[in-house]
């Protein structure tokens, strides 16, 4: 959330930045709005002072009244009489007053959760995702010699993966990994962990269902609303990430700043509606309704974020690489930019029977914008002023289409896969996914 003070001494930058992002936010209506809290509030405090002033005045009129019967006496007493009639009605007003202020402040948060965060200058411009730029790419993708197949052909051939009876148990987009298939999903995941906790990460496991508060601090709510699951019930609302978990582990906390930077990673399931991708390619694992992340996650002090992202983007590109599998950096432009970030990077990961990159993971750097939602403070010395952190997040990886690109890039001409010499020790040793060996694994 950018501060109010921000959007009053910086509005145009504010409209400039909505502009590049190719959107629209009720920034007219925050800054109309926050015009009338203002005034409101100063009638308020007009009016306590005041009420203060009568306060003492009638303090001295009630000791001047109970002295012996003068015509001085008498007078502080009508006049004490007047200024608790007054009083009485300041304090009608101020009554109204106040909740007239309590009002405007809540819909001034409503507007404020609905404008997004400013993009970095050195992001480039950009429409959609047609403006985002490739940074590097490591490798090139292999030629085979012979025709490559899609993973969904690899994993029915294979018996590994059950789109069939992943719609006989929860409808479309979802699937059933099987035998050697579910093995090499959970050793994806035992493997990016140790190799996050190995550069310092701290690993968490969150619960995977979490109030609706944390997902209006995390980002999520108001504008990811229509692809989130929600038990209405006992109002659950289940991670679409574990980002959202992660932000708010320190929600309404102050911290020293001698504990930053603060290095998470979380395996979490995740799940979404995925409606923002009606009509676009589903077929397969690229696009479904539950699936598997492993998430990294920092706190760190505001001028240190930009370095923390590159190594944020760096940690996750170590693993596509010893995957040994072709992979690419692409900065994200202004107008692909997420609802919460200030500059992002997006790995992807060349798949070859799909014909596709596949993003794999993306990377944000979100300024103080989810520490201010979520009243995340520090300070860096006793008695200090109060600062947000920035926060940053990014995947690491995404397992679904990791396991699209390992399927695809290690496919043998017989039908079997190669297990990436990286995770054998995950796999007890398994080096080849076969049709026999898949049928012994039942």
């Amino acid at each position: 959330m950018l501060s109010i003070q921000f959007l009053r001494d910086h509005p145009e930058e504010v409209r400039r930045a909505l502009a590049r992002r190719h959107t629209e936010a009720p920034l007219d209506e925050a800054i109309a709005l926050d015009a009338d809290w203002r005034r409101v509030l100063a009638e308020v405090e007009s009016l306590r002072a005041e009420r203060n002033t009568i306060s003492k005045e009638i303090g001295k009129l009630s000791r001047l009244a109970e002295t012996a019967e003068t015509k001085e006496a008498k007078h502080a007493g009508h006049r004490r009489t007047d200024l608790v009639a007054r009083s009485s009605f300041l304090g009608e007003r101020l009554q109204a007053l106040e909740a007239q202020v309590r009002e405007l402040e809540a819909r001034l948060r409503e507007f404020l959760l609905e404008i997004p965060n400013i993009p970095a200058d050195d992001v480039p411009d950009g429409p959609d995702e047609s403006g985002n730029v490739v940074v590097r790419q490591s490798g090139e993708p292999q030629e085979f010699n012979f025709q490559p197949k899609p993973h969904w052909e690899i994993g029915e051939a294979l018996d590994i993966i059950d789109f069939e009876r992943g719609t006989k148990l929860s409808g479309g987009r979802f699937v059933v990994l099987k035998g050697s298939g579910a093995r090499l999903a959970r050793g994806l995941i035992a493997w990016m962990l140790d190799q996050h906790i190995a550069n310092g990460y701290f690993e968490i496991y969150p619960p995977a269902m979490l109030r609706e508060e944390n997902f209006w601090a995390g980002g999520w709510l108001p504008k990811f609303r229509e692809n989130i699951f929600h038990d209405a019930e006992e109002d659950y609302w289940l991670l679409p990430t574990a980002e959202v978990a992660l932000t708010n582990l320190h929600r309404d906390e102050v911290f020293d700043a001698s504990v930053l930077p603060l290095n998470y990673v979380a395996y979490s399931p995740c799940f979404r509606r995925e409606k923002a991708s009606a009509g676009r390619d589903v077929r397969g694992m690229k696009r479904v309704r539950q699936f598997d992340k492993v998430e990294i996650y920092k706190f760190v002090e505001p001028g240190l974020s930009d370095s923390a992202l590159g190594v944020i983007v760096s940690d996750a590109e170590a693993l596509c690489r010893a995957l040994d599998v072709t992979t690419r950096v692409v900065q994200i432009c202004a107008g692909d930019l997420g609802f919460n970030a200030a500059k992002a990077f997006d790995l992807e990961l060349w798949a070859p029977g799909s014909g596709e990159w596949l993003e794999v993971s993306s990377c944000s750097n979100c300024t103080d914008f989810q520490a201010r939602r979520a009243n995340i403070r520090f300070r860096r010395e006793k008695g200090g002023r109060l600062e947000h952190p920035h926060t940053l997040n990014g995947s690491g990886l995404a397992i679904p289409r990791v396991l699209i690109a390992v399927l695809e890039n290690y496919q043998q001409r017989d039908g079997s896969v190669l297990i990436p010499e990286i995770l054998r020790p995950y796999m007890g040793g398994l080096t080849t996914i076969t049709r026999e060996q898949a049928k012994t694994s039942k």
